[in-house]
């Protein structure tokens, strides 16, 4: 479905998109840091928004993975110092915890999508995309062609989902994100040519290796992840082992490290059981000093502030 095509029927169904909505004033908080609490409807892991407001935002970040894709007209998205210019039919990826602003247009209306991805940490394979998401993402037809036209249609069946009275609709719409995400993990692998001159089988074997690598930092970053032990378990040297994990995830190896313990801590400390150090330390950082030193530059806000904001939001909804 084209992007041009897609905007005739929303004339059509506005009321459907605002009133499935109806809740925003509730659903959208900002607090001091720049944070913004996502609460999803009927405590499911997604929320689709039909946007209209000539209205930007101010720097910001959330948890949630958002994407955003403009019906008529443009949406300016600046993201890690870089502005993006999405056009109508564009698809926009902000990784989670990013920080970033948005300028509208006077007039023009877009569908933004947030989603938790806690439901996907646990499985196989979806480490390595997970180091994909944590750069933008500005899928268009010229530059994706090979996928393009597949994740608009994803998107396009997932927002209509949403809207639905289907009552499948969110397992309906965790299947399409799965399917979406498959395609954009193997598009990867296969356009940053990580293995030239190489046989097909021997680029599926290193592909696997370094699947299995994500798995397993996914699976021990409670632990101490040592660079050596780990390219040797592959049969990498640390420095050819380096170059390429830079180039597979976009990381050097400790940053990604301490890119997913940060994303751990910030699950965890939705337990209200578990205290600070109990937190740092189930995430894998050495001390309570460093979890907080690490936590703070990366979310502008020590874990504690990050946990009461989240504990005040989460009693007001529910006041």
């Amino acid at each position: 479905m084209s992007a041009v095509k897609d905007s005739s029927s929303i004339s059509q169904n506005k009321a459907d998109f605002y009133r499935a909505n109806s809740d925003m004033e509730r659903a959208r908080i900002l607090v001091g840091t720049g944070q913004e609490l996502v609460q999803y409807r009927h405590d499911a892991d997604t929320r689709i928004w039909y946007n209209d407001l000539p209205a930007g935002y101010e720097p910001h970040w959330h948890s949630a993975l958002e994407i955003i894709v403009p019906v008529e007209n443009w949406y300016d998205v600046t993201v890690q110092g870089t502005t993006y210019h999405v056009m109508p039919g564009d698809i926009f990826i902000v990784p989670p915890g990013e920080l970033h602003s948005i300028v509208a247009p006077a007039s023009g209306s877009r569908f933004i999508f947030l989603s938790d991805l806690s439901a996907f940490s646990r499985i196989h394979g979806f480490g390595g995309i997970q180091s994909i998401l944590a750069t933008p993402l500005h899928i268009t037809r010229a530059e994706y062609p090979g996928i393009y036209d597949d994740v608009y249609q994803i998107l396009v069946q997932m927002r209509n989902e949403y809207f639905s009275k289907n009552e499948f609709a969110e397992l309906s719409i965790l299947s399409l994100m799965a399917g979406m995400f498959v395609k954009i993990g193997t598009n990867h692998l296969y356009s940053i040519n990580m293995f030239p001159n190489m046989r097909v089988y021997k680029q599926k074997e290193y592909v696997d290796k370094f699947t299995s690598v994500m798995d397993y930092i996914d699976a021990h970053y409670m632990d101490e992840l040592n660079l050596d032990d780990i390219a040797s378990s592959i049969g990498f040297s640390k420095y050819h082992f380096s170059r390429l994990f830079k180039q597979y995830t976009g990381y050097t190896f400790c940053a990604y490290i301490t890119y997913r313990r940060v994303k751990i801590a910030e699950e965890l400390l939705e337990k209200p059981e578990l205290s600070i150090t109990e937190v740092g330390l189930q995430a894998g950082f050495p001390s309570i000093s460093t979890f907080n030193r690490v936590f703070k530059q990366a979310k502008n806000c020590t874990p504690s502030e990050y946990r009461e904001k989240n504990h005040v939001f989460i009693s007001s909804i529910h006041s």
